[in-house]
């Protein structure tokens, strides 16, 4: 588990060998800074086989066409189509943004996650997490850890839908989460008390 995150975010590659994925995928008009954490990290771009948003907010996926041309494939949700175009009414065009073309992403269910990512060495499953948004999905390795973009902390209940977010937390905790990466501030244990 290496971030490469910059901005106050992190962005998150995970691997059990050299493919490699990427959890987030930047903010736009930043390709520059994510490619120096790559290399400062020692993580070839060629060695990412693909990149996954947490959710279609423009700090979790602002870079995704751009990585898809620098070629990253981009797996999507089910859940997460719809909110790929939506994306945009949140940018400037200072923020340089890149469209995200829609027909050429590798789209899954998130039950279909696990074979996908035991093809690349993964042992672990994405999960629909809504509660921050509703395209929302966090990475749940068999290890423990989990990947949550911006799910809010239970304990602190900020999300946009609190009822959403506690059932993802308990849906997480359940399939066995128990130390949690978030897109923004310090890694952290979850303790089955706080769900």
């Amino acid at each position: 588990i290496v971030d490469v995150g910059y901005r106050s975010t992190h962005y998150w590659v995970i691997s059990a060998g050299s493919p490699r994925l990427l959890f987030d995928l930047g903010w736009p008009g930043t390709m520059g800074l994510l490619y120096a954490n790559l290399r400062r990290m020692d993580v070839p771009l060629a060695q990412i086989r693909y990149g996954l948003a947490s959710h279609y907010h423009i700090d979790h996926a602002g870079l995704a066409q751009e990585l898809k041309e620098a070629g990253v494939p981009l797996l999507v949700i089910d859940v997460q189509v719809r909110a790929i175009p939506a994306m945009k009414q949140w940018t400037k065009p200072q923020d340089c943004y890149v469209d995200i073309s829609t027909d050429d992403n590798v789209a899954i269910s998130a039950g279909e996650s696990r074979a996908l990512l035991a093809q690349i060495g993964i042992p672990g499953q994405i999960v629909h997490t809504p509660g921050h948004s509703e395209d929302s999905v966090s990475l749940l390795l068999d290890d423990g850890s989990v990947f949550t973009g911006d799910l809010g902390h239970p304990a602190r209940g900020w999300d946009n839908d609190a009822e959403a977010s506690r059932a993802s937390w308990r849906t997480l905790r359940d399939r066995g989460a128990r130390r949690v990466y978030p897109a923004h501030g310090p890694i952290w244990s979850l303790d089955a008390r706080i769900v």
